[in-house]
């Protein structure tokens, strides 16, 4: 194993220390105002190698890492700007009652939890919910340890962003790991292991093998892969390079590889120049170098990564180095959706453009998938079928595991962002996989608009005041 050259510190900066940064004075005057009002609603967290390094200060605003860590005031309609704005940098002393209000108000308007995450993905023991478990797929398990709740630095599209902005009502965090051994000892169909967060790499390496050696028991031998999602790879690749623990940390790699397990990191990428630098470019060499695996993954979003050649050469140079092009995602329907979204023709236009660019060792990439409700949906093509133009639609997972690999078509939409704006095509009413159930019209009094597995939203479900979606936006999609 190559050696680690001298530590760097890392130094983060969050709203209230973002003007000791060298670059702050340089950010025009209305896009500091938008970082100091916006990051009230959107968690705001960047570092100083994500400023030094992935930043073209010549290019702001309209610099892609800026936009990806930065809060900009589009991300928020424009009434609830100016209301927001009043409330933070008005003439008068804040009202923070009023100012937490608007606050909460703006949060629950975003749709916090997509894809049914509290309502139907949390498993259950003797009739009580497990805390910092999801458990969407047969064969794999989310665990969310609780000291790996915060980030290197924040996306702002991020549809986990709920964990990091103190709505602790709907925060997924694990205190013990014994719970998870437990749980994985009674389902011998799981075979894989995904530890999530925010991003469990913020953790040191000694907590974070007190949640993955215990996986290593002989009593779990159905359990082949161990994963870590994680955005350190591009945010602070010093964590495997030079942090003071970052051999420990490959050592730790090397245990789970010894142990006859597949160690994978789920490496979040959003554009290429965060794998440009000799730093990042290093860092997957020492992760291979033990025996993981590296994969690489992250979402098309507008004002970002809508350029395919970008997505090309992350993927090239991603084999080059030992990583797998893993995913390509549609951009969530939560938070700031309407900022970032694109519709879905323009996502598969891009993906085609990028795949078509590359080699058959970078055709490892799926994409644009969406991770719906029922499963993870990609879009296969648009096609022309009887007469009729559509999307070509199939099931790269699923709640339920028949569904996979099934194709299914929708109209053709140009507009569409998201999975429950589309409609079946060929003149029927509903997906092969809707539900019968669920038509829940108690509050309104009559059907509400049709959604993909109509079901109850998950605020509601939680005793939170009805306070609808946006437009386009499901709770339970």
């Amino acid at each position: 194993m190559q050696a680690a050259p001298a530590a760097d510190k890392f130094k983060p900066y969050i709203r209230q220390t973002i003007a000791q940064s060298r670059q702050w004075d340089s950010i025009p005057p209305e896009l500091q105002e938008a970082v100091q009002v916006v990051s009230h609603v959107l968690p705001f967290r960047t570092n100083a190698y994500v400023m030094d390094q992935l930043i073209d200060w010549g290019r702001v605003p309209d610099d892609p890492i800026f936009r990806l860590t930065f809060p900009h005031r589009d991300m928020l309609p424009a009434h609830e700007y100016a209301q927001l704005r009043e409330l933070v940098l008005g003439p008068g002393p804040a009202d923070q009652a009023r100012l937490q209000q608007l606050v909460r108000q703006i949060r629950l308007r975003m749709n916090p939890h997509p894809a049914g995450q509290m309502s139907h993905n949390v498993p259950r023991v003797n009739d009580a919910p497990l805390r910092g478990l999801q458990h969407k797929y047969k064969e794999t398990v989310l665990f969310f340890p609780s000291a790996g709740q915060t980030c290197h630095a924040y996306c702002t599209f991020c549809f986990r962003w709920p964990q990091f902005v103190g709505m602790d009502d709907m925060k997924f965090d694990a205190k013990e790991s014994h719970e998870l051994a437990a749980y994985l000892r009674g389902k011998p169909d799981v075979t894989d292991v995904l530890l999530t967060g925010g991003d469990p790499l913020i953790m040191n390496t000694r907590q974070l093998a007190a949640y993955i050696e215990p996986l290593l028991a002989p009593e779990l031998g159905h359990i082949q892969n161990i994963r870590i999602g994680t955005k350190s790879v591009a945010y602070w690749p010093q964590r495997f390079v030079s942090d003071r623990d970052a051999d420990d940390l490959l050592r730790l790699f090397e245990k789970v590889v010894a142990a006859g397990k597949n160690m994978a990191i789920m490496g979040h990428y959003n554009h290429a120049v965060e794998l440009r630098g000799a730093l990042a470019q290093q860092a997957v060499k020492r992760i291979v170098a033990t025996g993981a695996t590296l994969r690489m993954q992250g979402p098309l979003i507008r004002h970002i990564n809508e350029d395919p050649a970008s997505w090309a050469e992350l993927w090239r140079t991603g084999v080059r180095l030992g990583a797998i092009p893993y995913y390509m995602f549609v951009e969530r329907d939560t938070g700031p959706r309407e900022y970032f979204g694109l519709p879905l023709a323009r996502a598969h236009e891009i993906f085609q453009a990028a795949y078509q660019m590359v080699s058959g060792l970078a055709r490892t990439v799926r994409g644009p998938s969406m991770s719906a409700f029922p499963g993870k949906v990609v879009i296969d093509g648009i096609a022309t079928v009887g007469g009729e133009k559509v999307f070509a639609l199939q099931f790269l997972q699923a709640r339920n595991a028949d569904w996979v690999r099934k194709p299914f078509y929708a109209k053709f939409d140009p507009l569409a962002t998201w999975m429950d704006e589309l409609r079946p095509a060929f003149g029927k009413d509903k997906f092969f996989f809707e539900s019968e159930a669920g038509w829940h019209d108690e509050l309104a009094g009559q059907a509400p608009p049709r959604k993909v597995i109509p079901l109850t939203p998950a605020l509601q479900a939680h005793g939170e005041a009805a306070a609808g979606p946006g437009p386009g936006h499901s709770n339970a999609a």
